[in-house]
């Protein structure tokens, strides 16, 4: 039965003298359900929820209000002054007025009926007797309440300067990130989402953001491919001369993209050794007359990946190499060659503008200069890797760069965080031989930093059911009841909470893994890899030997020299000299990387601070004994938010991971 929407009244903005304010639109109170927030409140005040209220109205004139937001709210009835704390409620009435923060942000309710006899009044010059009797009111409350609204507001503001948890640091944080220029290639990204509030988008980025300019070759690498949302969504792609899709599709959708390619366009799908293994990597390399664009990434290229997820990116811009043969090679740059080689490219030949004609293979991206590189790359190959390929792949490969690498003291013993969106058959050796790769690394006495506790950060069945997608998006999240209810598993689960990203309801698809103390990072992995020996890797034969059965790849956040990145390849040329230089340090100083929550983003532009906008909350939170790890097998009779239960009677989505 269709819900009826027929007025009910309006919010209307007022002073503190209970004047209207017009700089602010009524809000419509409908018959039925009301949300009252950030969003229809056009004011920038990080004390406003995105639902601080909500209202309930009936055409009786029956309004029920609820507090939703962690602030409270005040309500005036006739001559009394109520406050309200999160999850308490009242009945308000025409005339009452609601202060959204107390001292800030009055609105007055008032009925459709009276709306309409004072707008009648206004037009016959009829309402001075209201208004003066809305004057008199206020003098006689202003006494009252003057004291209590100061005290209450002076608390109020030191609660939000001292950062506590609920107002400060964790509440909407991301709004502060708005990297400079020439720090871009030290951090990553997130990927806008539909349905959030334009705070909870602050610096994310969409596939046209990235994939832009006059690109003469284009390498998209990744797991599922939709062809005509792509064509459709990165229109830049449809212009660029010569494109390699490399992919992981299967036969049936395989044959549809032959069909609806275009002839410039090359699909290729890398060698599987390995039964069960997949071509998992998210990446694009994009080849321009300046220089060459990286970009690693956590979404696969269709419309739910891009649009209605947790999703995070990387990119970074490099020139080509000076004539001059002194331009060694980098790790960065060993690391990629050799993961494009491992692919086994299909070569062809491109003419480019300067160049002439030139064979895109691996080698060929041999010819760009990554010093600048502010990232490590950490992919994985199928296969069975012994001798000097043991530490190249994996895990191993992660374990050897960290124990490179030096930490500051504070790590020692420091926890271990995997964030990832679906999850292997697991045991409890293996959970210790990636806890001693991922806990690798010295400190600056030389000492190991020794193992670390980690915690699973997985959503629970109420997070996927109350998401955007409600559960459908348990789609994406697609591990079976077997692997998930493992009991050693038990003391790894932590909580999906996103409140300072804005993310809690998109669910995650991008994959994390890091070693932190408070909000301070020891390194920080982005990348395709979920929690699974066929991605990571598993030792074998005593340790001499690593089983990989997927491709993936990855970028590795290291505290290094600060270093000042602007090179572009998108600036329409005119940063010739293409430089990264390192800023004036002593041999000792090196970057310090920090979440979004760390105390003082918002009051330092210091180089040597990296702030990477890490969507969940640290430390997590572990589960309680009411939460259920979500397993996409089980079934879900509560409905969703789209009034659904799980399965459906038809699946819509297929699998991704």
């Amino acid at each position: 039965m269709a819900v009826s929407t027929a007025q009910i009244g309006f919010l209307v903005p007022v002073n503190d003298k209970l004047e209207e304010n017009t700089s602010i639109p009524k809000i419509p109170i409908l018959n039925g359900p009301n949300i009252v927030g950030r969003d229809s409140i056009p004011v920038a005040d990080k004390r406003l929820s995105r639902k601080h209220l909500s209202i309930t109205a009936s055409p009786n004139a029956s309004v029920h209000l609820i507090v939703e937001g962690s602030n409270p709210v005040v309500v005036r009835l006739n001559d009394q002054r109520k406050k309200l704390l999160s999850r308490e409620s009242c009945e308000i009435r025409d005339g009452d007025v609601v202060e959204l923060i107390p001292g800030y942000h009055f609105f007055k309710f008032v009925s459709e009926r009276n709306s309409l006899a004072s707008s009648s009044q206004k037009r016959d010059g009829s309402g001075g007797n209201r208004v003066g009797e809305e004057d008199e009111l206020v003098s006689r409350k202003k006494a009252k309440q003057v004291s209590q609204d100061e005290v209450f507001a002076r608390n109020l503001q030191a609660e939000i300067n001292n950062g506590s948890p609920v107002h400060g640091r964790s509440t909407e944080t991301i709004r502060y990130f708005s990297p400079t220029k020439n720090k871009l290639p030290s951090t990553f990204r997130l990927m806008k989402v539909k349905g959030l509030p334009p705070w909870a988008n602050t610096s994310a980025v969409s596939i046209g953001d990235v994939v832009q300019g006059n690109v003469q070759v284009a390498l998209l690498s990744n797991y599922m491919v939709d062809i005509d949302w792509l064509t459709t969504a990165c229109t830049t792609l449809n212009k660029v001369p010569h494109v390699l899709v490399i992919h992981g599709e299967g036969d049936g959708t395989l044959e549809y993209m032959k069909r609806k390619k275009f002839a410039n366009w090359i699909l290729h799908k890398p060698p599987l050794p390995i039964s069960y293994g997949t071509h998992h990597s998210k990446a694009m390399l994009l080849v321009y007359p300046q220089g060459v664009r990286i970009i690693v990434h956590t979404a696969n290229l269709i419309y739910v990946d891009w649009n209605n997820k947790s999703q995070g990116l990387w990119m970074q811009d490099f020139p080509w190499k000076n004539s001059d043969a002194s331009n060694r090679g980098s790790g960065f740059e060993n690391d990629l060659v050799d993961y494009l080689t491992a692919l086994k490219l299909p070569e062809f030949s491109v003419s480019l503008p300067g160049l002439g004609n030139c064979s895109i293979n691996a080698s060929f991206f041999r010819r760009f200069d990554y010093s600048s590189a502010t990232v490590r790359l950490i992919a994985s190959v199928p296969g069975y890797h012994s001798g000097s390929s043991l530490k190249k792949w994996g895990h191993m490969k992660l374990r050897t760069v960290l124990q490179e690498s030096t930490f500051d003291q504070q790590f020692r013993k420091a926890p271990l965080v995997y964030q990832f969106s679906s999850l292997g058959s697991l045991d409890e050796k293996w959970m210790t031989e990636l806890a001693l790769s991922m806990s690798s690394g010295v400190s600056e006495d030389r000492k190991p930093l020794g193992v670390g506790e980690p915690l699973i950060i997985w959503p629970s069945v109420e997070d996927v059911r109350c998401s955007l997608e409600g559960y459908a998006a348990g789609n994406a999240i697609p591990s079976p009841q077997k692997n998930v209810e493992k009991e050693f598993l038990k003391k790894y689960w932590a909580k999906w909470k996103a409140r300072h990203s804005g993310r809690c309801h998109a669910m995650p698809h991008i994959k994390t893994f890091a070693r932190y103390n408070g909000q301070n990072l020891a390194w920080f992995l982005l990348t395709s890899s979920n929690l699974s020996k066929a991605a990571w890797g598993a030792l074998q034969k005593n340790n001499s030997q690593l089983m990989i059965r997927s491709y993936e790849l990855g970028v590795l956040f290291l505290p290094s020299k600060p270093q000042g990145c602007s090179f572009s390849c998108t600036d329409n040329g005119n940063q010739v000299e293409g430089k990264c230089e390192s800023a004036k340090t002593s041999e000792m100083e090196r970057t310090k990387l920090v979440t979004l929550s760390w105390e003082g983003n918002r009051n330092t532009e210091s180089s040597e601070v990296i702030t990477l906008p890490v969507p969940y909350e640290l430390p997590p939170q572990r589960y309680s004994s009411e939460d259920i790890p979500w397993s996409w097998d089980r079934r879900y009779s509560k409905k969703d938010a789209h009034g659904q239960v799980w399965p459906r009677q038809v699946q819509l989505c297929t699998t991704q991971d």
